[in-house]
């Protein structure tokens, strides 16, 4: 779980440099979100948590704005509360 966290880190204190698949690795590998694959020629990637209303999604194409990284992570903490507790 430490390299999970020094990604979270990583990401949270520079989301102006994150590549797509960093972000997508802890949403779905350690955030338990479902990640459903762009359809009908859009690039976006759409992530759903089982314990959230909210869908996030993040285009695929660089770069990633920091918009898109700040809502993902955001809704990081608030389902994964427990990834935080040392």
């Amino acid at each position: 779980m430490p390299h999970y966290k020094k990604l979270y880190e990583k990401i949270k204190n520079n989301p102006r440099d994150v590549r797509f698949e960093e972000i997508d690795k802890l949403l779905t590998k350690v955030g338990g979100f479902t990640r459903r694959n762009p359809g009908g020629g859009s690039s976006h990637y759409t992530y759903s948590h089982p314990d959230s209303e909210d869908i996030i999604t993040i285009p695929k194409d660089k770069p990633i704005k920091p918009i898109y990284i700040k809502k993902a992570l955001r809704a990081f903490e608030i389902a994964n509360e427990d990834f935080f507790i040392i």
